[in-house]
């Protein structure tokens, strides 16, 4: 048996015995110590998917006691897996296209399907960003073969009900108080934005910012505030909509957007009145403060 001791500042200390905590301090970052040329005053966890995305290096960095940019554990988590993500925004009251949730263990009942949903419905992986894993089934037929790809990338899934609907962006950032961007749209090339339009291709258009009534663009800006406190997000997201008419439906939230100059993200808050270098600042110093935050917590 190996001992470790961890100390309040986050500091680990290999040790003899629970009851033996004398020892040599030294960082669980297996990069920390070493002749990086100055000292790292914070980390930006740039991401994206399992193992980055999804709390796993947000705990990792906690476990170190240093401080990151973005959201924790729980914000992360939550932002990664479709399911619960969908639950949050339904207790904070907000609207989310119909959905159901299959494991990968369980009898899929597919008549239930086909008798509660109706074509096109996207069948897609719950723990898996960029599309990855996800298809448009506009024909029964096409069903089990969608069912089949999902879980082949990851044991739970999500039926949701296709719409007609335009596809709207909102950037937010903020720790206790949140700030969201003017909306973007986006314009697919194909019937959906895919894996292969959003890294090989680049034929989707957007339209930065939406051509939308102040009316909708108020309510998009306030769902997007919703749906990051939701899941306790912190410093930044992206949050996904569906618009149908006057009708908005939060599709996702993204703790970890796209954060190259021509993403998303930074364009939102380029049209919003904040450029990029201003953008990097403001993480970085809302990163300081939730670390001072999260230090005093006890």
């Amino acid at each position: 048996m190996i001992s470790f001791y961890f100390t309040r500042d986050g500091k680990w200390r290999r040790v003899t015995s629970p009851w033996e905590l004398e020892g040599e301090e030294f960082s669980f970052l297996p990069w920390e110590g070493k002749n990086l040329g100055e000292k790292i005053d914070i980390y930006f966890p740039l991401l994206h998917g399992p193992f980055g995305e999804d709390g796993t290096v947000q705990g990792l960095l906690e476990l170190a006691g240093v401080p990151y940019v973005g959201s924790g554990v729980m914000g992360s988590a939550l932002g990664m897996d479709k399911s619960y993500m969908k639950m949050a925004f339904e207790r904070a009251g907000l609207p989310v296209v119909k959905y159901t949730v299959f494991k990968k263990w369980e009898k899929i009942p597919l008549e239930k399907i086909k008798g509660e949903f109706s074509p096109p419905v996207f069948v897609k992986p719950a723990n898996l960003g960029s599309s990855v894993g996800i298809t448009k089934v506009k024909e029964w037929s096409q069903l089990e073969g969608a069912l089949e790809e999902a879980f082949s990338h990851d044991y739970k899934i999500l039926v949701e009900q296709g719409l007609s609907a335009r596809e709207i962006e909102c950037s937010v950032i903020g720790n206790e108080k949140p700030e969201a961007s003017l909306p973007g749209e986006v314009i697919p090339y194909r019937e959906f934005y895919d894996y292969r339009d959003k890294y090989i291709e680049g034929k989707t258009k957007f339209k930065i910012p939406a051509e939308l009534p102040v009316k909708i663009q108020e309510k998009i800006r306030g769902y997007a505030i919703r749906a990051f406190q939701a899941v306790e997000a912190w410093g930044f997201a992206r949050v996904d909509f569906f618009l149908r008419g006057e009708e908005v439906f939060v599709n996702e939230i993204n703790t970890i957007p796209g954060f190259t100059e021509i993403s998303m993200f930074p364009k939102l808050w380029g049209v919003s009145g904040l450029d990029f270098p201003s953008l990097v600042d403001r993480l970085v110093k809302l990163g300081f403060e939730r670390w001072e935050k999260w230090r005093r917590r006890g």
